[in-house]
């Protein structure tokens, strides 16, 4: 979530960062009005509860002056004396219903605070959707050139990866979808197995190439992680929530990507500035229910509800130029990947609206897939890039809502944390590229190098 003190003190940039990223800037006043009305309340609170405990110190000097009056003098100080004995029902009245106020007040500011999304960088692009995203660099192998066609780089048409799969026993659509529904798949034989390769290709290759701590984390999380993520409220309607709260009463989720669990792992703490930054990496399986995507990439591994990935996650100094640096570090680990794997892919500047609510700036990686883009006079596919990574920079937006902090070398206070997080390899997606672009002629495909030692030295998927 945002700095208040930052909203506070230049609102306008905030209206204007939510108004990019296609959010109405009213919800910043909003913010802003609910944000007074507390503070507010909260002095006012405070101010009953001062005068509650200077009472005693109060009836203690008037008891004082009793003892010394008469008259008329002695009878003005009693009345004073019985009034102030009374003031303190009174004011614990007063202070219910000022507790009541305050609590009200926080639960709605609260709700609002979540809402109001990070402003993206000013080197950020501003426009509306995914359509006015910028290609930054691209890159390929020598032996394809995504410029020209599939059959002019390898002299024959392509078959899908749906093809490929089912004519050599690899994917199982029909069955998955008879177990778990649409957008469903079942992995076999060399299919389960050219997946489990390139997951613990990546896990190794952040793990042993890249130093990351390899962590095994829970799916299955408190709603409260969820929020601290960053994925609930926004974000909601993607998630699967488990039906049935747990024994302490609390409400779970299957996360939809292993950020979720490594993320909270500090939350609620305050860890060493020494031991900044944190490099984490997990393998995963994730569920995402595809809200909004109905009559989109409804064939295939493109857009499934399950899928597995190897994500890593960096938690840093409050510092720019080292988010900033980290961001471009943890993208080169995922091009460094592709370019072992000899897949073509580019680079892609997110504009704000593509951005989403909790980050400053996001690359994505596509990755290029013969069965995409175009279908051509003769009725082949013109290929085209398909997101298989996201690399986001988010500041502290997600780790103030987890409450994560850091204590500083000189030891004095703590500062919030700054995060980001990289797709390394998301599997079966990335199966559509390494199939596609390794296939023969002959309908077999060719095993990528990097990935026959986790394939017992396999070379060639061929039909039985």
């Amino acid at each position: 979530m945002i700095d208040l003190k930052e909203l506070r003190d230049d609102p306008q940039r905030f209206r204007d960062g939510a108004a990019n990223k296609n959010t109405d800037p009213a919800i910043v006043d909003e913010l802003l009005r609910l944000d007074a009305e507390f503070r507010e309340a909260q002095q006012a609170r405070e101010k009953l509860a001062a005068e509650q405990n200077q009472i005693g110190k109060q009836i203690g000097a008037l008891a004082g002056k009793l003892k010394k009056a008469d008259g008329a003098d002695k009878a003005a100080l009693q009345a004073e004396m019985t009034a102030l004995q009374a003031r303190p029902n009174v004011i614990k009245e007063e202070l219910k219903s000022h507790d009541e106020s305050v609590k009200s007040l926080r639960t709605q500011l609260d709700d609002v605070w979540l809402l109001v999304p990070q402003p993206a960088d000013p080197d950020v692009p501003v426009g509306r959707s995914s359509a006015e995203n910028v290609s930054l660099r691209t890159w390929h192998p020598d032996w394809f050139d995504p410029e020209k066609t599939f059959e002019a780089n390898k002299g024959f048409k392509p078959r899908s990866h749906v093809e490929l799969g089912e004519a050599l026993g690899m994917v199982d659509f029909e069955r998955g979808v008879k177990e778990a529904g649409s957008r469903s798949y079942i992995l076999k034989g060399a299919g389960s197995l050219l997946h489990q390769a390139v997951l613990r290709f990546a896990f190794d290759y952040m793990i042993h190439e890249n130093g990351f701590t390899a962590v095994t984390v829970p799916v299955l999380v408190r709603d409260q992680l969820m929020v601290g993520t960053g994925f609930f409220p926004h974000g909601k309607d993607q998630a699967y929530e488990v039906a049935n709260p747990t024994s302490e009463g609390n409400s779970q989720a299957l996360t939809g990507t292993g950020e979720v669990g490594l993320m909270g792992l500090h939350m609620d703490e305050i860890v060493d500035e020494a031991d900044l930054p944190l490099t984490y990496t997990t393998m995963s399986t994730c569920f995402r229910r595809e809200a909004g995507a109905a009559g989109k990439d409804t064939a295939g591994l493109y857009r499934i509800h399950q899928f597995d990935k190897v994500e890593q996650v960096v938690i840093c100094k409050a510092d720019e130029v080292e988010s900033r640096d980290w961001h471009q570090k943890m993208i080169g680990f995922v091009e460094g990947l592709l370019q072992r794997l000899e897949i073509p892919y580019q680079l892609l500047q997110c504009c704000t609206g593509d951005l989403g609510p909790k980050n400053a700036d996001q690359i994505d990686v596509e990755s290029w897939m013969p069965s995409r883009g175009d279908i051509d006079d003769a009725g082949t596919p013109t290929g085209a890039y398909g997101e298989t990574h996201s690399a986001s920079r988010l500041y502290d937006y997600q780790c103030r809502r987890l409450n994560l902090r850091y204590r500083p070398a000189d030891g004095k206070g703590s500062i919030v944390c700054h995060a980001l997080n990289n797709t390394v390899a998301a599997s079966p997606r990335i199966l559509i590229p390494i199939m596609e672009l390794y296939q023969n002629a002959d309908g077999s495909i060719t095993v990528p190098e990097a990935l026959r030692p986790y394939m017992n030295g396999l070379e060639t998927i061929k039909a039985s």
